[in-house]
């Protein structure tokens, strides 16, 4: 997705990094060029729209639900490894629930 016009912070950085941006979890520098971007970008500034509709939907619908503390603890790993380059091993993190993308198909 992109406007056609050229910004300063890309809109394929933007749209890569918008749940980082949406759950508070980029430095304030980053959050700044992202609200930039936003400003001069109508296509990306809709897609967060939706994003956040989206968000405050699921947590209005199923914010209440408490995670088992050991799912959360795996997953907390996972996320881990993924951000040090580390390979992730394929292993179910709870019952039902796919390892891959592939597994759910």
């Amino acid at each position: 997705m992109s406007c056609g016009e050229p910004h300063e912070t890309d809109c394929s950085e933007v749209l890569d990094h918008l749940y980082e941006f949406l759950d508070h979890e980029m430095p304030d520098s980053d959050c700044t060029k992202f609200e930039v971007h936003f400003e001069e970008c109508s296509p990306c500034l809709e897609k967060y729209g939706l994003e956040q509709a989206v968000k405050k939907l699921v947590k209005r619908c199923c914010g209440s639900d408490d995670v088992p503390t050991d799912l959360r603890a795996k997953v907390m790993g996972r996320i881990d490894l993924i951000r040090a380059g580390h390979p992730v091993p394929e292993q179910e993190l709870a019952p039902g629930l796919p390892t891959s993308p592939a597994a759910q198909e």
